[in-house]
């Protein structure tokens, strides 16, 4: 699959055009980021320099004469900060479903994909398909069967269909947690268990997390997903699993926040709370320094 072509079954006639940048949305839940760095920034100055060579990819949004990007998003991106008014595009009469197909297909094929982009990717294409009228549930069992919709989606990423639904699973996370299986500090498969806590229970970890300086390891999570289930799970025994010493952590001391939120105003955030903590020692520190100079001089 290239760029400018989408495979689909009973493939529609496309229509090339220019289209006024102001005309063009965003897809509706595009999972994929759109980021301003330096390949974007690289993008740009091509654009300044050639234009556009691959045509956008769009469809009609319905009962309306504008158009919503299926592929392209980072080249319409690109082209805006270059200054472009119109862009090149080829307009395909997709409905909703069809639509989210194509452009999970015509992303997945990319060298970098981040976990979040995987999992939110994946889901919308097994909802469209399911809309569709194929065989799956996002409920069903990992046990492997014949035939499912999850295997299909795997196929294309040479991944199995246990994969798929394990990606799926972290969807699950809170944007905060999510971010950091994005950039690394969570590894997958901690990931997964976690996402068995409640969106509340997730809250409260994090909040653990950054009080202990720590993440999870896999028997932590697997620990917590287990209580999670059985509903003994409790804010108490989150920040107690949290604050056990790792082999590789060095030693600290810890508080739980609540039990020093106290001592600071209702609206304080925990950052807030430890750098006023840590303003306080520097002052004692300097008051106990000047006493003993004081000492010292008599």
């Amino acid at each position: 699959m290239t760029n400018t072509e989408i495979k689909i079954k009973n493939q529609p006639k496309k229509k090339a055009a220019n289209i006024q940048v102001d005309k063009l949305r965003t897809f509706k839940g595009h999972p994929f980021k759109v980021l301003d760095d330096e390949d974007m920034d690289n993008l740009t100055e091509s654009i300044k320099a050639q234009g556009i060579i691959s045509p956008l990819i769009v469809r009609i949004i319905e009962n309306t004469d504008e158009y919503e990007v299926i592929s392209g998003h980072r080249r319409l991106h690109a082209a805006v900060k270059a200054g472009l008014s119109e862009v090149p595009a080829l307009i395909y009469p997709l409905d909703r479903n069809e639509a989210v197909i194509a452009v999970v297909d015509s992303n997945l094929h990319r060298e970098r994909l981040l976990p979040s982009e995987k999992a939110f990717a994946y889901k919308m294409k097994m909802e469209a398909l399911k809309q569709q009228g194929k065989r799956t549930d996002l409920t069903l069992s990992q046990a492997a069967t014949k035939s499912d919709t999850a295997a299909e989606i795997g196929k294309s990423q040479n991944e199995s269909r246990d994969q798929v639904f394990r990606y799926i699973r972290l969807t699950y996370l809170i944007p905060e947690l999510l971010d950091k299986v994005d950039e690394g500090v969570i590894a997958l498969s901690p990931a997964i268990a976690l996402s068995y806590l409640s969106k509340e229970q997730q809250k409260i970890l994090l909040d653990a997390m950054n009080l202990n300086d720590c993440t999870p390891s896999h028997a932590q999570s697997i620990r917590m997903k287990k209580a999670a289930q059985q509903g003994t799970l409790s804010s108490d025994g989150i920040y107690e699993i949290m604050s056990e010493e790792k082999a590789n952590q060095t030693e600290r001391i810890s508080f739980k926040v609540q039990d020093l939120k106290g001592f600071f105003p209702k609206n304080f955030t925990q950052k807030q709370m430890t750098d006023t903590i840590l303003k306080l020692l520097y002052e004692y520190n300097r008051k106990l320094e000047r006493s003993r100079r004081s000492r010292e001089e008599r």
